[in-house]
């Protein structure tokens, strides 16, 4: 049963002559002075989302985003400072990005953040896809291999830290702890100082392949959908709980996922999409050329494949593919419906906050959510 509801923002900042023919993707450029403002945008809608008793807010690191889609580098330390603006909304990591830190100073902070919020700061990883991002970082993002093996080390190093009183690790990027001498002893094992007081910690991660979904199903690792057709979400429901039984998790279709998908609200469909439209459109100007168009043509094939469609979309085919709901609330209370009798173990979905739609323009469709569809799924 869906009881959770929540909300992606990645930290767009108000945009400029957006849509399909507005100013490109690439020739976006803001100075600092507007680029700090997803800050108070959202800090804004943090406490728009706590007071009408959303779950969670998501947020995504990313760097070096002049253009002025991504802006938050560091969403621990943007979590916890959130906290502090509201009385019980959680926030979550979507995604701290591993093979830009050091393992253990992302453990240390978390824990931090777990602390002083009283839990309220959710963990998330990542290998991340922007190559100006994670290779300026001196990672490897264009030798896919290669981030794969760090991530998985420094998974490992991570799982060690939060979890262990005392642990080691000597692996190939790794030597924790180096052996050197320390106030006349030899070091064998370090602990993480703090460690989080609630554990085990619940980590989420993005479901983009068939290898990240065997991955992350069974290590326990809860996995994030978004913007995926409903077919796509569908074949990845039934392999997440595939993957996790063989590694003896049994779980309900649904269990431990969370479903995202854009929605609008307005008096008709064809109102609502209308008016989304032109940042729907701006989404997928940025975003189609990372290749996430997560859709499936009428043989079940994810778009790019061959064979299979590879355009950027329009809304009617995310309509259409159900990644988008438009229209009057009634539209959207039953294909949340329709989604909740068929994954009996799904509890959380996530609106994606789409690029483009001003906050004050959003925050008027969390208010509308909030009072005519999240009613009908109270329990």
């Amino acid at each position: 049963m869906i009881t959770k509801f929540s909300v992606l923002y990645v930290g767009q900042i108000e945009l400029d002559n957006i849509g399909r023919d507005g100013t490109p993707a690439d020739a976006r450029r803001y100075p600092n002075e507007r680029l700090v403002e997803a800050l108070w945008t959202a800090r804004d809608v943090a406490r728009t989302m706590d007071e009408l008793g959303f779950y969670c807010l998501w947020t995504a690191e990313h760097h070096f985003q002049r253009e002025g889609y991504e802006v938050f580098p560091n969403l621990i330390l943007l979590s916890t400072w959130l906290a502090t603006q509201t009385k019980q909304l959680k926030f979550g990591c979507a995604f701290n990005i591993l093979p830009m830190w050091h393992p253990l100073r992302l453990a240390e902070d978390y824990a931090v953040a777990d602390i002083v919020t009283g839990g309220r700061v959710i963990m998330g990883v990542g290998r991340g896809y922007h190559t100006r991002e994670v290779e300026t970082f001196g990672a490897p993002m264009l030798d896919a291999v290669a981030n794969r093996e760090l991530f998985e080390e420094q998974m490992e190093v991570l799982m060690k830290a939060l979890h262990e009183e005392a642990f080691s690790h000597h692996g190939k990027h790794y030597d924790i702890p180096p052996p050197v001498q320390y106030r006349n002893y030899e070091l064998r094992e370090i602990t993480l100082v703090p460690r989080p007081i609630h554990r085990p910690v619940e980590i989420w991660q993005p479901i983009a392949s068939g290898k990240t979904l065997d991955y992350i199903a069974t290590r326990g690792i809860k996995g994030m959908v978004t913007l995926n057709g409903d077919v796509i979400f569908d074949q990845i429901a039934h392999a997440y709980r595939a993957a996790a039984a063989r590694a003896g998790r049994q779980l309900q279709l649904g269990e431990d996922l969370c479903w995202g998908v854009g929605v609008y609200l307005a008096p008709t469909q064809e109102e609502a999409m209308r008016k989304v439209e032109p940042a729907h459109d701006e989404r997928y100007k940025w975003f189609a050329p990372f290749g996430f168009v997560r859709y499936a043509d009428e043989h079940g094939r994810p778009w790019g494949t061959p064979g299979a469609p590879a355009r950027v979309p329009t809304l009617r085919d995310g309509v259409a593919q159900k990644a988008w709901f438009c229209g009057p609330p009634s539209l959207v209370i039953d294909e949340i419906k329709r989604f909740e009798a068929k994954y009996p173990g799904l509890d959380q979905m996530m609106i994606h906050w789409v690029e483009g739609i001003p906050a004050a323009e959003f925050q008027e469709q969390l208010r509308w959510f909030a009072r005519d569809v999240m009613p009908a799924f109270r329990r």
